[in-house]
């Protein structure tokens, strides 16, 4: 099948104005100043792509596809995230992590509910393990499911500086940074570790410590929730500065943030006020985990829960509100993760990319079309194809 989207003002995420994309099957075929359809020729299906704006497919790097939480005890799981508000959301690539519990939730149901929102139309990673270390694999260590899971892609989401933590040590965390690393290598993938920072006095000491003492590069580390409160997040942008690289979360209750967090729009404009690169930060949903608050005593207060659909949300606010330049803010959400997590195919509108493309309402910016494989999942904000389960 051909698909064309004719008149499309296309951010690559470079801006390059007014084009033709053309889809064959799943990848796209190529961007054209402009092209002539024969009339002739049945198997073209043609987009009209006036007024709108086109982006690559959006790729949300946490989110917990099985549900989360439970700090609050079990009435407080949230429950799976489903295909439709993936869909609603933008996202057409995620990478699935277990998070706190990871005794009522495991890596073998991870990878399960991974594999059915692939087989209903998206792209799906995940990490290996949960908050702990030692970290629990499939296959007895983390190089094994590096090497023998396809969709293991890295591990995580590791705690530290948190109380919800296994509270490792310095040289348990860089030996699991280690075996990352080495099974990353053997199995061609990116092995990053995906980091949760909690309130904890120690933010990112770890990082600076592993960065500066060991022959680790930061690409290797992903440490997220950076924007959580203020003294972690000046901590974020002096590790960025070093060469690392940070993750915000859009998640958050504007009704009870802490003191000094940031939003990741507002954190987005900062850091690049202050001269960091554009390319060292990501946005992530933290998409159905739980928002657990904590009284001072850390006993759970009150919990809310993490939306997918705030991802894009961020990017929208920092373009709109924060007058970030929409080639900058939307890579925090394609090509930034595509290439920390090593995924050649995704995060860019070009030729021999997967055809994972959303398009936007030009005026408001709102997710108005979603393609994901070359297969439209969303159009004119209606959407065309559900989760199987899905009424």
């Amino acid at each position: 099948m051909i698909t064309v989207i004719k008149n499309v003002d296309v951010y690559s995420p470079k801006h390059l104005g007014i084009k033709d994309v053309v889809m064959v099957g799943d990848k796209i075929e190529g961007v054209y100043d402009s092209i002539t359809i024969p009339t002739d020729f049945v198997n073209i299906a043609v987009i009209d792509g006036n007024g709108k704006v086109l982006v690559p497919g959006f790729m949300d790097c946490h989110v917990h596809i099985m549900g989360g939480g439970g700090e609050g005890g079990f009435k407080t799981r949230t429950p799976e995230l489903p295909f439709s508000e993936i869909v609603k959301a933008g996202i057409t690539t995620l990478v699935g992590c277990v998070g706190t519990d990871d005794v009522c939730r495991n890596m073998v149901s991870l990878l399960a509910k991974a594999h059915a929102l692939e087989e209903e139309g998206i792209t799906t990673y995940c990490y290996t393990g949960s908050y702990q270390i030692p970290v629990k694999t499939v296959t007895q260590n983390i190089k094994g499911d590096l090497m023998l899971l396809d969709k293991v892609i890295g591990v995580g989401e590791v705690a530290i500086s948190d109380h919800r933590s296994s509270q490792p040590t310095y040289d348990q965390f860089a030996n699991v940074v280690a075996e990352a690393r080495v099974g990353g290598l053997l199995s061609g993938k990116a092995g990053v570790v995906n980091i949760h920072l909690g309130d904890g006095t120690r933010k990112l000491d770890y990082l600076f410590k592993l960065i500066e003492q060991t022959e680790i590069h930061p690409h290797q580390l992903l440490p997220t929730h950076v924007n959580r409160n203020g003294e972690l997040f000046k901590d974020g942008i002096r590790y960025v500065q070093k060469g690392g690289f940070i993750d915000l979360t859009t998640s958050f209750d504007p009704k009870n943030m802490a003191a000094g967090e940031v939003s990741p729009s507002k954190g987005l404009k900062i850091a690049l006020d202050q001269g960091v690169p554009d390319d060292h930060i990501t946005f992530s949903s933290d998409g159905n985990g739980s928002l657990p608050l904590f009284n001072d005593e850390t006993r759970t207060t009150e919990v809310g829960m993490c939306l997918v659909s705030s991802l894009y949300n961020e990017v929208r606010n920092a373009v709109i509100e924060e007058k970030v330049p929409m080639e900058r803010a939307i890579k925090v959400i394609t090509s930034n993760v595509a290439d920390i997590l090593k995924l050649p195919y995704k995060g860019r509108v070009e030729a021999g990319k997967d055809a994972d493309l959303v398009l936007l309402d030009r005026d408001k910016l709102e997710v108005d079309t979603v393609i994901a494989k070359g297969k439209v999942l969303m159009q004119d904000k209606n959407i065309l194809v559900k989760g199987t389960f899905e009424k």
